[in-house]
């Protein structure tokens, strides 16, 4: 285990990769996207695309905020991994994306790591981008989504 000094200081292993990861989305668990649509339009937010995510049971909104997004997530199944956090917990935040290159690479480091991933295999996702989770229980008690581009 690495100390707080340890990570202040360098002496902890450097960047994942040689690109720095970046904000990507936010993604938030809503009920129904036509009625949490309305309300980021009226923040001024243009809506990029809806869509479905079949083997994540989900649909999805994007919003361009800057060089990031905002993803709400609708769940199509009630047991779905959304479905199941609006159960729990209500709409809200559900994960925090990253934008990262050369995942394989990384899920590789982070396996190697001992860091806990949710399933392990990179999936495609909305717009054909690939992704995979790390567990809460590895990332602070936060859903982090890693996303590279197709």
């Amino acid at each position: 285990m690495s100390s707080s000094s340890d990570l202040v200081s360098g002496r902890v292993a450097g960047p994942l990769s040689s690109a720095q990861p970046r904000l990507d989305h936010l993604g938030i668990a809503v009920h129904s996207l036509g009625e949490s649509i309305p309300f980021y339009r009226q923040l001024g937010l243009q809506l990029s695309g809806c869509e479905e995510i079949p083997h994540e049971h989900v649909r999805v909104a994007m919003f361009q905020v800057g060089e990031s997004r905002i993803e709400l997530l609708e769940p199509t199944a009630a047991d779905s991994a959304v479905g199941r956090f609006l159960a729990r917990r209500g709409p809200g935040l559900h994960h925090v994306a990253l934008r990262v290159t050369g995942l394989e690479a990384l899920r590789d480091r982070l396996v190697k790591g001992e860091v806990r991933l949710v399933g392990g295999k990179i999936q495609k996702g909305a717009g054909g981008h690939r992704y995979l989770f790390v567990h809460p229980e590895s990332a602070g008690g936060v859903l982090l989504e890693l996303v590279e581009a197709k």
